[in-house]
């Protein structure tokens, strides 16, 4: 069994959390580190890129790390232990990550199989024949630079049909494990993640519509025009695009996979006040 331990850069409660649970895994179990991880303990860092390699990817930080994780964790199975504030996506308490990671390799190492919950991401494509990497979050279109006299040009189409169109900073589609992200601060409504759906949101718009929730097989559209050039971010990843330009966002076929035990989405609201 091949198990990927990605720790929060900087963070030496995370180090100290990677380094007992590389110790306390049998002798049978090979471990792979992230490369800053490696780094700060004096072993062998493979790309995040690899983490598909693995049977089974641990992330010991916030939301932050664990989307850093799934960006190269592919189809593997993601144990997020939350040292954040809130953490939406990690189900795992610090005092009990050790104890965690081996009832979930012990298991893996009897049955072949991690309990694992899977949750949709977005991929984003433009005509300029370019792509972005899939999102767990959210995926947003906007202009140079945020601000008054700033922004795009936009018209938003869902599934072929005109849904809005104006000027703003830009337009945001959220999964809904992304909703209490980026999708929330933009004013966009809390879904739960079973929720089966995607949430198009404007952000700071002229004249806005409310967001907009719809299936989360829809295929939208966005046309960003009125600016030299703007930005596609897939939820910490930001690429430049040059305008006129249709962006087209869509679900992706490869879901993340989220080890047991997930996080309470119940209790992890409570932390927002």
């Amino acid at each position: 069994m091949r198990v990927g331990i990605v720790a929060q850069k900087g963070n030496s409660r995370a180090a100290f959390l990677a380094e007992r649970i590389r110790e306390t895994l049998p002798d049978e179990v090979t471990v792979r580190l992230d490369d800053a991880t490696a780094e700060r303990l004096d072993g062998d860092g493979h790309p995040v890129e690899e983490m598909n390699e693995c049977d089974l990817v641990v992330s010991i930080g916030g939301d932050g790390t664990f989307l850093f994780a799934a960006r190269g964790a592919g189809p593997t199975p993601i144990l997020g232990v939350n040292l954040g504030e809130v953490g939406f996506l990690n189900g795992v308490a610090p005092d009990d990550a050790v104890e965690t990671v081996e009832a979930v390799v012990a298991g893996y190492r009897e049955t072949d199989t991690i309990p694992a919950r899977e949750v949709p991401r977005l991929r984003a494509e433009g005509d300029g024949d370019w792509s972005v990497h899939p999102a767990l979050n959210e995926i947003v279109v906007q202009g140079p630079q945020r601000g008054h006299g700033e922004g795009l040009d936009y018209e938003v189409r869902v599934d072929g049909r005109l849904f809005t169109g104006g000027h703003g900073d830009g337009v945001l589609v959220s999964t809904p494990t992304g909703s209490t992200a980026y999708n929330l601060s933009e004013g966009g409504p809390l879904v739960h993640p079973e929720t089966d759906a995607l949430v198009v949101t404007e952000m700071c718009a002229a004249e806005s519509m409310p967001s907009l929730v719809t299936s989360s097989d829809s295929e939208v559209e966005i046309r960003a025009t009125g600016a030299e050039f703007g930005y596609v971010s897939s939820d910490s990843t930001r690429e430049r695009f040059e305008m006129p330009e249709s962006v087209t966002v869509r679900p992706d076929p490869e879901p993340t996979r989220i080890a047991e035990p997930s996080s309470d989405f119940f209790q992890a609201l409570g932390k927002l006040d």
